[in-house]
């Protein structure tokens, strides 16, 4: 298995979650992520906040290694920031049981940052050229699932995204930045005592 580091994905600790579990700091990354290098000043703007307060969590997410200052673009009165990694995952199991209330926070986060992309997309399908506005979709599915069947699902999606990927390859000059939301809500009291029957 190759490093996560080397591929541009952090696998979250306990440290890397705590960083993140704060609604600001989720949608620096992103922006960071979307944009590129940036200020605290911009950064701010783009958030609605001021910059003291995007500064004071730049300096958080750089300590847990999420974000570095780009020293390139950076002078004695501008600091430039740039995100160090593409993609974060929580993939540890047992950081649900060891950092509940961070695990919450961070998921809340991630869920509203999702909720803004959404928002976003709508306000802006009016002027979405057609042919986009028809690759826009929001969709919901009911399936019945065992554990194993929805874990089976869950990897079966990061492949058919995976071959989507353009990692290092160019794209054609009409591609778009796309933005792929998948959420897999085990629903646990939907009134089943077996779980038998179709969704």
């Amino acid at each position: 298995m190759t490093d996560p580091l080397e591929s541009g994905v952090v696998v979250l600790d306990a440290k890397g979650l705590r960083a993140l579990a704060h609604p600001v700091r989720v949608q620096l990354v992103e922006l960071l992520r979307k944009h590129g290098p940036s200020t605290a000043t911009r950064l701010a703007e783009r958030l609605g906040v001021n910059s003291g307060t995007a500064s004071y969590h730049l300096r958080k997410l750089g300590a847990a290694g999420f974000v570095e200052e780009d020293a390139e673009r950076g002078n004695a009165r501008e600091r430039w920031w740039r995100s160090i990694h593409r993609v974060t995952r929580l993939t540890d199991e047992g950081l649900t049981d060891a950092e509940p209330e961070a695990v919450h926070a961070y998921m809340h986060s991630i869920a509203a940052l999702y909720n803004l992309r959404t928002q976003q997309a709508l306000n802006e399908l009016q002027t979405m050229p057609r042919g986009w506005r028809r690759v826009l979709d929001l969709s919901s599915f009911a399936l019945r699932l065992t554990e194993e069947e929805g874990w089976r699902l869950r990897q079966e999606l990061g492949e058919v995204i995976a071959r989507y990927r353009r990692d290092g390859e160019e794209a054609p000059p009409d591609a778009r930045r796309v933005v792929l939301i998948t959420e897999i809500l085990p629903e646990l009291d939907d009134g089943t005592d077996d779980g038998a029957g179709e969704g």
